[in-house]
């Protein structure tokens, strides 16, 4: 590997910003796992896709502070209200691989609980992806 894509890699990491860009179209096939928990409904009422209510509304999640909206988060995620925090394709690329680890870390916490429980291995890029581009 070269010395300048190395330095990028670590820049680019450093920054927060994903090493590689997610497919929306993939992700919107990935995002089926999510539905049982996740809506997507715009502010007008659209109902971009029907999911659960278990967890909040997708819909504007990226750019969107953390812990922002009327859902009722569990405690350690409604800590992070206020904080600054905002969801970027990096971070729900981060949280949906391991939401435990994710909130411990961004709490400093290591007792902190997601109300989240499930893990998506891969194609957490593609699912923020697709996430950033029905808000568009």
């Amino acid at each position: 590997m070269s010395r300048a894509l190395v330095i990028s890699c670590v820049v680019l990491s450093a920054l927060g910003a994903p090493l590689h860009a997610g497919d929306p179209v993939a992700g919107e096939r990935e995002f089926g796992k999510c539905r049982s928990c996740h809506a997507v409904v715009a502010p007008d009422g659209t109902e971009i896709v029907k999911g659960g209510r278990t967890g909040p509304n997708l819909y504007g999640v990226v750019g969107r502070a953390v812990g922002s909206t009327d859902f009722r988060y569990g405690a350690s995620m409604a800590s992070l209200s206020g904080s600054g925090l905002v969801w970027t394709e990096a971070e729900i690329d981060t949280y949906i691989v391991d939401p435990q680890a994710w909130i411990a870390a961004k709490t400093g916490d290591s007792a902190a609980k997601s109300s989240m429980t499930f893990r998506l291995r891969k194609g957490g890029a593609d699912v923020a992806a697709y996430l950033a581009s029905v808000a568009r």
